[in-house]
């Protein structure tokens, strides 16, 4: 029992489907002022369908996953499961995903939640293998979260704040996955996989990748002066997002040398930073 679990939590990739559903509950918060039981209910069920879209591409990317050295011992090129029983676990997160946002919120938290499993599984997964490139239209699965728990506490979608808001996620999907090519980049190779090493050298990867992590914070500060309202939030906002590019810019420019791992780790934590104080500005209001 304990094994089969393991493996369920692994084809849900729940350290990715948690943070998605963070970043929905900060939406519902930002736009209903409060954190109630709908707002988590509106969570778990956003939670769930990523975990659906998760074991989705499991079985979609297993023959890639089992010729790379970073994904050969996922459930199913390992074996730990079928591609068959995979999918019926998919179904299940789906099912369950779609049962709790229909019955506690609004239909177009649904239909967004579905917008972006067809993002990610339709759209992105399948472009992956034409073009290196896939990131760009797959960068809206960072986008749509905050905006189903926006529009699951009755905000409109055209609102100038969610959008800011969305437009930071889907530009800081496109540096967070330069930033994992550096790391794993030749893997793709092995896999037949079209990888923007075959374009581009390292060198001018990591330039690319700091352009695009400039683009994340003149994003963030468009979301920190224009959405925030505490300003001792600010502050500490300010301090991290100035923190990040004075430490990558040393990197980039003095070091002469990008040490990515770190640099990964730091970007990932400006996007909680920000999720965590969306929703603590949101609640102080």
């Amino acid at each position: 029992m304990k094994s089969n679990f393991k493996i369920i939590v692994e084809l849900g990739k729940v350290r990715i489907s948690l943070p998605i559903a963070l970043s929905a509950l900060t939406g519902y918060v930002m736009f209903a002022g409060l954190l109630n039981s709908q707002g988590w209910l509106l969570a778990l069920g956003v939670f769930f369908m990523s975990c659906s879209s998760s074991a989705l591409n499991h079985w979609q990317e297993s023959e890639i996953d089992a010729q790379m050295p970073r994904t050969k011992n996922r459930p199913i090129p390992s074996g730990k499961i079928s591609r068959k029983g995979a999918f019926v676990v998919a179904i299940g997160f789906a099912t369950i995903g779609s049962a709790v946002l229909i019955l506690t919120n609004p239909i177009i938290a649904l239909i967004l939640s579905w917008a972006t499993l067809f993002s990610y599984n339709l759209v992105y997964t399948p472009l992956k293998k034409v073009t290196a490139f896939a990131v760009i239209p797959g960068s809206m699965v960072g986008a749509l979260p905050p905006m189903i728990g926006w529009a699951g506490a009755g905000g409109s979608l055209t609102s100038e704040i969610i959008l800011l808001v969305a437009t930071f996620f889907f530009i800081g999907q496109i540096p967070h996955f330069w930033l994992l090519l550096l790391m794993f980049g030749d893997q793709y190779k092995l896999a037949g996989m079209p990888s923007l090493n075959q374009i581009f050298n390292e060198g001018q990867i990591k330039r690319i990748t700091y352009t695009w992590v400039l683009t994340t914070i003149a994003s963030a500060l468009l979301v920190i002066f224009f959405v925030f309202t505490n300003q001792i939030i600010m502050f500490f906002l300010l301090f991290y997002t100035f923190y990040l590019l004075s430490s990558l810019s040393l990197a980039v420019f003095v070091q002469k040398e990008l040490a990515v791992r770190p640099a990964f780790f730091k970007l990932n934590f400006l996007y909680l930073f920000m999720m965590f104080f969306l929703i603590a500005d949101s609640l102080l209001k």
